[in-house]
């Protein structure tokens, strides 16, 4: 069940209607086309609810999602900070059967979400293999022709994967255009899926370029192995919220979770203000786990200060969403992030973003 208002109106209830589909305008379109459409508020009424709100009371008085700030993302001060201020968990015990210890690692994963809602995992089960072939054909991809990678652009695909280009998204209106290249894989469903079948963009087959004949299996493998992770993370996730660690398995049938390859071209002239590979935003989904093999990574503490977040070997950083901020009532939060380029080496990341949903 799911309410809407806008600035000036009261909530009107909107009803589910048979064989049809609820599109919302949300913060992220409405920032990159000016507000030009503009994006309302709403409350969601979710299925799981009211156990979550018994172990977290609501700690928020609005009881909507608040939209996404546009940070300013060239004149913020940035200072170098140790790794160690951002969270390393151990994951380990998410994998064995010792209740105690999955308690304790679920206690500082709590910690984490509350305070910064960024930490780093270790002993994550990835395999190395699917780390290696992912970024070699991500590497392959990007040195394509551009008119080779422009036949697989986004904007000419029926379902939402394929080629962005430079200069397609931004954080803001006020913002320049974020210089990064990226390709969109996700979960891969046959052309007779039912919800494919019903032109949800969502759903579907993924589009793999067949001048790299390799890039589906390589891509692909990366994308099961962290799939699987992020499913593990749910279970902790629940954990930390004093849940049963199977309580959002039921949700996991058919998620929308999507993969970004992702690729900054170099910069050789270093600039007086930082360019933004990707300027200042919020992830708005449950979670992010990201690879990354360069620094750029940068995170805004409590104190509206810019904090380095740089690889750590044998890690993924993962990073809270607003989703899961809106279902634990602002217990953990979504930080502000960005990632800044000012170096003339190319670089390279990998963010699999997990939005719990289903289709029933």
């Amino acid at each position: 069940m799911t309410s809407l208002t806008s600035w000036a109106f009261p909530w009107v209830r909107s009803k589910p209607c048979k064989s049809e589909f609820f599109s919302r305008h949300s913060d992220c379109p409405n920032q990159s086309i000016a507000s030009v459409q503009p994006s309302s508020l709403f409350l969601a009424e979710l299925p799981f609810d009211d156990l979550i709100n018994k172990r977290n009371p609501r700690k928020d008085m609005t009881g909507h999602v608040k939209p996404t700030r546009v940070l300013d993302a060239n004149t913020t001060e940035t200072r170098e900070i140790d790794y160690s201020e951002i969270p390393l968990i151990d994951l380990a015990p998410l994998f064995g059967d010792d209740a105690e210890t999955k308690q304790q690692m679920a206690a500082e994963l709590r910690e984490a979400c509350m305070d910064i809602g960024f930490f780093y995992v270790k002993n994550h089960r990835v395999p190395e293999a699917h780390l290696q072939d992912v970024r070699t054909q991500t590497e392959q991809f990007f040195a394509l022709p551009e008119h080779v990678k422009t036949k697989y652009d986004i904007g000419r695909i029926k379902r939402h994967r394929g080629f962005v280009p430079v200069g397609a998204l931004t954080a803001g209106p006020d913002e320049d255009p974020d210089q990064q290249e990226g390709y969109e894989v996700a979960l891969e469903l046959p052309a007779d899926d039912p919800d494919y079948l019903t032109g949800s963009k969502l759903f579907g087959p993924n589009v793999w370029p067949e001048e790299l004949p390799e890039f589906q299996s390589g891509v692909y493998s990366y994308f099961e192995s962290v799939f699987a992770l992020g499913c593990k993370l749910f279970g902790a996730f629940a954990l930390a919220l004093d849940l049963p660690e199977n309580y959002f398995n039921r949700e996991l049938s058919k998620p929308i979770a999507q993969l970004r390859l992702l690729y900054y071209p170099p910069v050789e002239n270093k600039r007086p203000e930082p360019l933004m590979g990707i300027g200042a935003h919020t992830d708005y989904e449950c979670f992010t786990i990201l690879w990354q093999t360069e620094p750029g990574l940068q995170v805004q503490n409590r104190n509206q200060e810019w904090i380095d977040a740089p690889p750590v070997e044998d890690t993924f950083l993962v990073n809270i969403g607003d989703m899961m901020m809106r279902w634990t009532n602002n217990l953990f939060r979504s930080t502000p992030h960005r990632v800044v380029t000012q170096t003339p080496k190319k670089r390279y990341r990998f963010p699999f973003s997990s939005l719990l949903t289903t289709t029933r």
